[in-house]
């Protein structure tokens, strides 16, 4: 494979919508979906109403890459060979002789399956972008408040959880002003959602003008989808695109038959009939990669129009279109902010007034490193008997490297660059950081000091 990666060579580019071209408040919106799902626990399923109040700095606990070990109330960080690095149980975190005790130094008993299809089970869940990580949060402390009172030592909290994510961000639930989520960011969007900078909507259109095939693929439902887009692109999104596939239910999107999970036509937001084959760009609803692709080969004229797709899930996006369809990825990941280094200089001249608005007494979110959990990319492993300690990848930084073609931290560190520009990409044969733009993260560059252990 070639060692660079040009937008000009594809034939078509496709988005996913929530954290890729739509980029939230974080702070504001992890504390709404914190309250969202606790609010659902106490009310509906009975759980301590402490779960309601939360300490200023405990989002620091939200660690994208985390997995959640279900029966054992173990939050884990993995090692890029399955060993666990780092463990809380609930929120206490674990020391070292007890992650030996439970873990051993070898490969967590679920590694495979995890590290195979980057996939979640009912016997663990991976945390991998801002809409569930609030969830890890609460679930942690479910786990401290079960301990406390019930001394439980195997947890089926689970399926409550996932009734109060049901609850939040069902297909209904926009039109029905159901749960707290929808009602919340409908009433107030400027305190959830950030305007598409100028310079990424002026990219859009420079891609299009060049003759490229613009796709949008989220698995957001069509009214929250046309409330996003609206807000952050404007009134006329939908010149943006030539064909917009919404409740997509990705990873299925990529991994399903055409008999699986057809395309339905909309009206007025509600689905209809499935469709035998996809004929001609439009709005769609559910869906396949398979029958996306042929449609993609009539419009273009191609045999194997390349498609490249910029995400931020690795399990909903990055993963599945590498793996299920060979698709170019763009890996959308905010941890690239946390080095200075890497921050454009557009953002660091925000004027003050746009800072800020709706902090106040807001939590801190320090999502682009968590003090309790350290780096996303690398960590230390204690050595045994008075070894040295070792440092290593994480699987979350192994996994980017691995499905990726780049990683950037936002459109807009890309949208000033001519469409011919090369990136270096990441490959077996060139350095462990060359797939990142701007620049790498500073822990994986040598003589890194910024990785610690607390």
């Amino acid at each position: 494979m070639q060692q660079h990666f040009s937008l000009a060579e594809c034939d078509v580019v496709g988005f996913d919508l929530d954290h890729t071209l739509c980029r939230y408040h974080l702070p504001q919106s992890a504390r709404l979906i914190y309250d969202s799902f606790a609010q659902y626990l106490v009310t509906e399923k009975g759980y301590d109403e402490d779960l309601l109040v939360l300490a200023p700095d405990s989002l620091d606990f939200c660690c994208k890459g985390l997995v959640l070990d279900i029966e054992e109330g173990n939050f884990l960080k993995l090692a890029e060979d399955g060993t666990v690095l780092r463990a809380s149980h609930g929120t206490k975190s674990m020391t070292f002789e007890e992650i030996l005790e439970n873990y051993g130094r070898r490969e967590w008993k679920h590694f495979n399956t995890v590290s195979g299809m980057v996939s979640r089970t009912a016997k663990y869940y991976l945390y991998d972008n801002y809409f569930d990580l609030p969830g890890a949060l609460l679930c942690a402390r479910v786990v401290d408040s079960l301990d406390q009172h019930d001394g439980q030592k195997k947890y089926d909290f689970w399926k409550d959880m996932v009734a109060a994510i049901q609850h939040n961000y069902k297909i209904s639930a926009f039109k029905e002003n159901c749960g707290m989520y929808f009602p919340e960011v409908k009433n107030h969007p400027d305190k959830y959602l950030q305007r598409c900078p100028e310079s990424v909507k002026k990219w859009l259109k420079q891609l299009k003008n060049a003759g490229k095939i613009l796709l949008l693929i989220t698995s957001s439902h069509s009214d929250y989808c046309r409330l996003l887009c609206e807000h952050v692109l404007g009134n006329d999104f939908e010149e943006y695109f030539d064909i917009l596939i919404t409740n997509a239910l990705k990873p299925g999107f990529f991994s399903h038959t055409p008999n699986q999970r057809p395309f339905r036509t909309l009206e007025n937001d509600e689905e209809q009939e499935a469709l035998l084959s996809l004929d001609k760009p439009g709005w769609y609803s559910q869906g396949n990669a398979i029958q996306l692709y042929d449609l993609l080969k009539k419009m273009t004229g191609k045999l194997d129009p390349k498609v490249v797709y910029f995400g931020d899930s690795m399990h909903s996006d990055i993963f599945p279109a590498h793996h299920y369809s060979n698709w170019e990825t763009v890996f959308i990941l905010e941890e690239l902010l946390g080095d200075k280094g890497t921050v454009p200089a557009k953002a660091e001249s925000e004027p003050l007034e746009k800072k800020g608005k709706y902090e106040g007494d807001q939590l801190k979110v320090p999502y682009f490193e968590s003090k309790r959990w350290g780096s996303f990319f690398m960590d230390r492993l204690p050595g045994l008997e008075n070894a040295e300690e070792t440092l290593v990848h994480t699987w979350s930084c192994k996994c980017i490297s691995t499905y990726s073609t780049i990683a950037i931290p936002s459109l807009e560190a890309i949208a000033d660059l001519p469409l011919d520009y090369r990136f270096t990409r990441f490959s077996s044969n060139s350095s462990a950081t060359a797939g990142y733009y701007p620049s790498p993260p500073r822990a994986l560059l040598p003589n890194e000091d910024s990785v610690t252990m607390k």
